[in-house]
């Protein structure tokens, strides 16, 4: 029975685009015995996978964990990070591992020199390279993600207006510079005239107020109230999800959503687009193309480096509008 140790320690998006490694690994490999390692902060997003045999969490300095992954005595690690943290599991455990490209360099350049040398290919089959000397192949059914029992019913609360269908738009993201101005989202949720729920942590609630306010009907604030499963529930029951380059897209990309995602200082060109192996026709990407700034980081900022957010602010409402209309 081999022992496998898969590595990613963060965060909500791209441990969720290791879900296709976890099930076809668990349903290829004869006999796999699934372990997986990450930060405590994140282990809601895998607390509930059924093909996981045992959840390691981490406080991120690893001394809490190192002694027990050494007594679990695995036959490989899958390192889907790539980081010093996952080097430094790599050398306590000594065991053959196995590690996904990061690219950095090609990232560099990317932002940088605005020199595209990423290959086109998504990061989920990047994830499954890792996989090729135990002959696993991408079964091209998408990603994974499971809620906890009874998060489906989040779906009772839902406002009379919202039980015939409604767009949920996750209106967070980890950087200002990933975000629609809260303005925008607003003159898009007049101009879509169709009811939404509007998704976010307890970072976005001050926001997400503003954002109700401004639109004034059709909207149904439940920012910084729900889990993460209940939030995913949310997804699963919209008609369209809208949403910026941020983990609920990839969460609705594992329920196979229609989305339109809503791109800043990031761009597709990283390779973390919405996942749909069989169907790309239900993601729709809106962004401001051959833009001279852009990508200005790979992750994002706090406020736009030049000042005038031209990578948001270009991207022409109306667009974003028919482009969920598409869909409903």
């Amino acid at each position: 029975m081999p022992k496998f140790l898969i590595l990613r320690f963060s965060s909500i998006g791209d441990i969720v685009l290791t879900s296709p490694v976890i099930r076809c690994l668990k349903e290829q490999v004869q006999d796999a015995e699934i372990h997986y390692l990450t930060k405590k902060s994140y282990a809601s997003v895998l607390m509930h996978h059924p093909l996981i045999d045992k959840l390691w969490t981490t406080d991120g300095t690893l001394d809490d964990v190192m002694d027990s992954l050494k007594a679990q005595k695995f036959d490989y690690i899958i390192d889907l990070h790539n980081n010093l943290r996952s080097i430094k599991i790599k050398r306590k455990l000594k065991v053959k591992s196995f590690s996904f490209r990061k690219l950095n360099i090609q990232k560099w350049m990317l932002v940088n020199l605005h020199i595209n040398k990423m290959p086109p290919i998504h990061i989920v089959d990047r994830y499954m390279e890792t996989l090729q000397k135990f002959k696993v192949k991408n079964d091209l059914k998408g990603l994974d993600f499971y809620s906890e029992p009874g998060a489906e019913n989040v779906l009772n609360k839902l406002p009379a207006t919202h039980q015939q269908g409604y767009v949920a738009i996750a209106i967070g993201a980890q950087h200002t510079t990933k975000m629609m101005p809260s303005d925008k989202i607003v003159r898009v949720i007049k101009a879509l005239k169709y009811p939404v729920v509007l998704l976010g942590g307890k970072e976005d609630k001050i926001r997400s107020k503003q954002i109700e306010m401004g639109a004034m009907e059709n909207v149904w604030n439940v920012c910084g109230e729900l889990s993460l499963g209940e939030s995913a529930q949310i997804v699963k029951a919209a008609k369209v999800v809208l949403t910026h380059d941020t983990g609920l897209m990839h969460i609705a990309a594992a329920f196979h959503k229609p989305i339109v995602s809503v791109w800043g200082n990031t761009v597709p060109e990283f390779g973390m687009t919405p996942y749909f192996p069989q169907n790309k026709k239900l993601s729709k990407i809106m962004e401001v193309k051959n833009l001279s700034c852009r990508p200005c980081s790979k992750i994002g900022y706090d406020r736009c480096p030049k000042g005038h957010f031209n990578c948001m602010s270009g991207i022409d409402n109306a667009a974003i509008v028919n482009a969920i209309k598409s869909f409903l």
